[in-house]
């Protein structure tokens, strides 16, 4: 039997590319050159909200740091191991 239209496009052989291979983007390119190539690509419309967002990322680094630096009321590690174990045992003896 003949092979079908559909069975003879499913297994037709890949058409050869005329086109030469394109050369690569990175060669010959200095770090700094290959970084000012990805600035150009960023739309101009974005730089105030990278702007805006990087500062408001850098304040909550900083407003974190240093409320965990200079306040000394926050406990950072457990204290009184003996009474959380106590009041753990009594927790558990209330329960049986």
């Amino acid at each position: 039997m003949f092979a079908s239209r559909v069975a003879r496009q499913a297994f037709r052989q890949t058409p050869r590319m005329m086109r030469p291979i394109p050369k690569e983007e990175q060669a010959a390119h200095t770090v700094s050159q290959r970084l000012r190539m990805r600035v150009k690509t960023i739309p101009a419309e974005l730089w105030p909200l990278g702007v805006v967002v990087g500062f408001a990322v850098s304040a909550a680094i900083y407003s974190i740091t240093r409320h965990l630096v200079v306040d000394k009321t926050i406990r950072l590690k457990r204290q009184n191991r003996a009474a959380d174990a106590h009041a753990l045992q009594a927790a558990h003896d209330e329960k049986h």
